[in-house]
């Protein structure tokens, strides 16, 4: 990367509102490890001691009125997090080339629809019968593509990554290494002393532009699909569980446990280590923050839950700081408690 502030400044639609346009930038860093060369952001008031304190050349501000060391030059933009975005996009290092073609150590079953000059496969893949392989899409090294799978186009089937048989990905999904899509579902059933599984014949559906992190589980549904809706992000080791549907555009963070048969509706947050159980139902526009339990339906859109049970946010506050008056209530009891036995 070479490039000058005022290039920066015309790419991101910023303004310049201190420093030399002419001044050269080379690389881009966080706040609190930039020097001078570098571009950086300040997106997020946390990091306002870091940006008082920062080396870099070059801040993405989403306003003049911040307090920065007089030598760094300032962009005003209005999403310093897309416009910092933007600068990587642009200079920084490009993702790997894609080059169609199957590796000779691959395996393609003879009746798999794909074209070998617009896909590729990398080493040690596997592509099963029957299953079709858009064009523009790569999967990746030691990964497993099932029996009748159809992958669309454009996808990023990361490695060691597994598609069970009969499982639909959609245009432009993601899947990062180690992801499983389509194992079994946990069903069993408790009979005469031994737990009998129950089949599982359904399937997993994701739809366009669903970005899945490492090692994540999506289970087949019993019959039917479990669905993963258009423009959904998935963190790393997430559990989703059989016949879950999820909505669109819902951010999924790490170590979330979702239990089979919950519906998820459009633009839900989970945070990390959220548990969800099963047979449930989150409105529309739903947050719940880390480590919750949701234990019972949210049936109000557009709420934010926390603890567990998952509550509304003021009510689990309030509750908290009921919790925090315990210990003094105790005191006044015993001394209450005291007195009356001294007055007896």
């Amino acid at each position: 990367m070479k490039t000058t502030i005022g290039e920066i400044a015309e790419l991101v639609g910023g303004e310049l509102v201190r420093g030399s346009a002419e001044a050269e930038m080379s690389n881009f860093a966080a706040l609190d490890q930039a020097d001078s060369s570098c571009v950086s952001f300040y997106g997020n008031p946390k990091y306002k001691d870091q940006l008082a304190e920062t080396k870099a050349g070059l801040v993405l501000s989403p306003s003049a009125e911040v307090e920065a060391p007089e030598a760094v030059a300032l962009v005003v933009v209005e999403n310093p997090i897309l416009a910092f975005d933007t600068v990587i996009r642009a200079y920084g290092v490009k993702p790997p080339e894609f080059v169609p073609g199957i590796s000779e150590s691959s395996y393609v079953a003879p009746d798999v629809e794909l074209d070998p000059s617009k896909v590729s496969v990398l080493p040690n893949a596997t592509v099963s019968s029957r299953a079709k392989v858009g064009n523009g899409t790569r999967i990746g090294s030691g990964s497993v593509i099932g029996e009748g799978v159809v992958i669309g186009e454009n996808a990023e089937i990361g490695a060691n990554v597994t598609i069970r048989e009969g499982c639909i990905i959609g245009d432009r999904v993601i899947l990062h290494p180690g992801v499983v899509v389509g194992a079994d579902g946990f069903g069993f059933e408790f009979v005469e002393g031994r737990h009998q599984k129950i089949e599982q014949l359904g399937i997993v559906r994701i739809e366009d532009d669903v970005e899945v992190g490492a090692s994540t589980t999506i289970d087949r549904a019993r019959f039917g699909e479990t669905v993963i809706g258009e423009g959904t992000k998935i963190d790393n080791q997430v559990q989703i569980g059989h016949n879950v549907i999820i909505g669109k555009h819902c951010i999924i963070v790490a170590q979330v446990g979702i239990s089979g048969s919950s519906r998820i509706g459009n633009y839900v947050t989970l945070a990390a280590q959220t548990g969800v159980a099963g047979h449930l139902t989150i409105a529309d526009q739903t947050t719940c923050g880390g480590r919750s339990g949701v234990i019972s339906s949210i049936t109000e859109p557009g709420g934010t839950y926390f603890g567990y049970p998952a509550k509304p946010m003021k009510e689990n506050l309030r509750d908290s700081m009921r919790v925090k008056q315990i210990g003094g209530l105790l005191k006044r009891v015993k001394a209450l408690e005291s007195k009356i036995a001294q007055s007896e």
